[in-house]
């Protein structure tokens, strides 16, 4: 293949992913789409530029229009998270994480946090940012009834261990963590908090998760594209009015983590936040309402559909279980819904212990609710799942029927121009 040739490839298979996209429905939970004003923002010169330091403080010249870009998206990050510090350069969720680790723990140190088979972040593991930080791990014991740290012996091991940083938040999550005992616990023992937002920090903008800054986290990290509707990237946060802490995060992303901070990005993610303010309350609203009404059509249709006690969820995400735990079932289903015009990931639940043979389904709605669906269309996607899995249709016809459907949800709404969801496709 010639180069022309294989640039030529590889921009077809870009516009091939995206026609993908908009004719399935997209229901990774980790997953958004841009708005008309943010997306403008993202493809733009800034996308070569540098501007390592701070707003007013740069070690490169021609930052004076970026310097005004990046001060209104903190100032509007404050308002946003109602907070006092946010850092909005972060190239990433994780990559927020790296820095607040740094800024909160030493190589050596022991940090408590969700185990990655409870639910747990890579990041949060010995695998991931922990272990890039050298620290120890310790993981609170979990209640798998109420898919959460078990309160009691969470309390318990915090106070035994005595960690350096406690870490809640998780990657599977469906309720708000029991913040403040176990905020309380840590801060008992002279521990930091850290709280990973990442999956729901647009719902905790929004009013409708818990408010973690008023809880007892310490710092709140988080990224910009996923309950949050931005450009990929991540936050810092904290409430904190000590600016010698302030300069620490600061210093934990720049030198600490990134050089270039992808200053495209930001300029989207600063849209992103004035959106935000404007249309996240409603957003974040209809996310939690589409997420319920989806779990109790599915479970409706006959599916397994986890912590029935609690309503199923008061997040984006939905849990499904499709057979016996380790038994790929998990793996199964996906596979057979992508074939039938359903993206979705497989998922470890509860018991599982082999995370490509996993037994669920993690199933989240930001970007079935960012075109426009609502409760109602939950029940028909609740139907497709199950002409799918259940009733074991042909999976063209579905996928053709999907199409159709998806076809009248093709405009990103909650921003300020609405415009197509999926733009530039033949």
């Amino acid at each position: 293949m010639g180069k022309k040739a294989q640039a030529t490839a590889i921009l077809d298979s870009v516009n091939s992913s995206g026609r993908h996209y908009r004719d399935s429905l997209p229901m990774i939970a980790s997953e958004n789409i841009l708005s008309p004003m943010v997306a403008k923002a993202v493809n733009s010169d800034l996308h070569g530029r540098y501007a390592e330091g701070l707003p007013g403080k740069r070690y490169y010249q021609g930052c004076d229009d970026f310097d005004s870009i990046e001060s209104l998206g903190i100032e509007s990050a404050k308002r946003v998270f109602n907070c006092n510090f946010t850092n909005i350069q972060s190239t990433s969720g994780t990559v927020s994480n790296i820095a607040a680790l740094k800024a909160l723990a030493k190589p050596g140190d022991t940090i408590t946090a969700v185990s990655t088979a409870d639910g747990g972040h890579i990041s949060h593991a010995r695998m991931g940012a922990v272990g890039v930080r050298g620290l120890g791990l310790v993981t609170y014991p979990w209640d798998i009834d109420r898919m959460e740290p078990d309160i009691d012996a969470s309390i318990k091991i915090i106070r035994e261990t005595k960690p350096n940083l406690a870490l809640f938040g998780q990657s599977v999550f469906l309720f708000p963590t029991p913040l403040r005992e176990l905020a309380d616990a840590a801060h008992e023992v002279g521990a930091k908090v850290m709280y990973d937002g990442a999956h729901v920090l647009g719902l905790i903008a929004g009013g409708q998760f818990q408010d973690p800054l008023r809880e007892g986290a310490d710092v709140m990290t988080g990224s910009s594209h996923k309950t949050f509707p931005g450009p990929q990237g991540g936050f810092v946060l904290s409430d904190s009015s000590d600016e010698k802490f302030h300069r620490k995060l600061n210093n934990s992303i720049f030198p600490g983590t990134c050089s270039s901070y992808h200053l495209h990005h930001v300029a989207g993610k600063a849209v992103a936040l004035a959106e935000f303010e404007e249309f996240g309350s409603d957003y974040a609203k209809n996310i939690v309402s589409n997420a319920q009404s989806l779990a109790s059509a599915l479970a409706a249709e006959g599916f397994d559909v986890l912590a029935e006690d609690r309503g199923y969820t008061a997040s984006h995400q939905v849990l499904t279980r499709h057979g016996e735990i380790d038994s790929g079932a998990g793996r199964k289903a996906a596979d057979l819904l992508e074939k039938s015009g359903i993206i979705t990931n497989m998922n470890m639940l509860p018991g599982d212990t082999k995370a490509m043979q996993p037994s669920g389904l993690r199933l989240g709605v930001p970007e079935l609710t960012r075109v426009g669906m609502g409760i109602d269309e939950m029940k028909d996607v609740a139907n497709f799942f199950a002409r799918a899995l259940i009733k074991n249709e042909e999976t063209s016809k579905i996928k053709s029927d999907v199409r159709e459907f998806k076809s009248n949800y093709q405009t990103v709404k909650y921003c300020f121009d609405e415009g197509p969801a999926y733009p530039g496709l033949e």
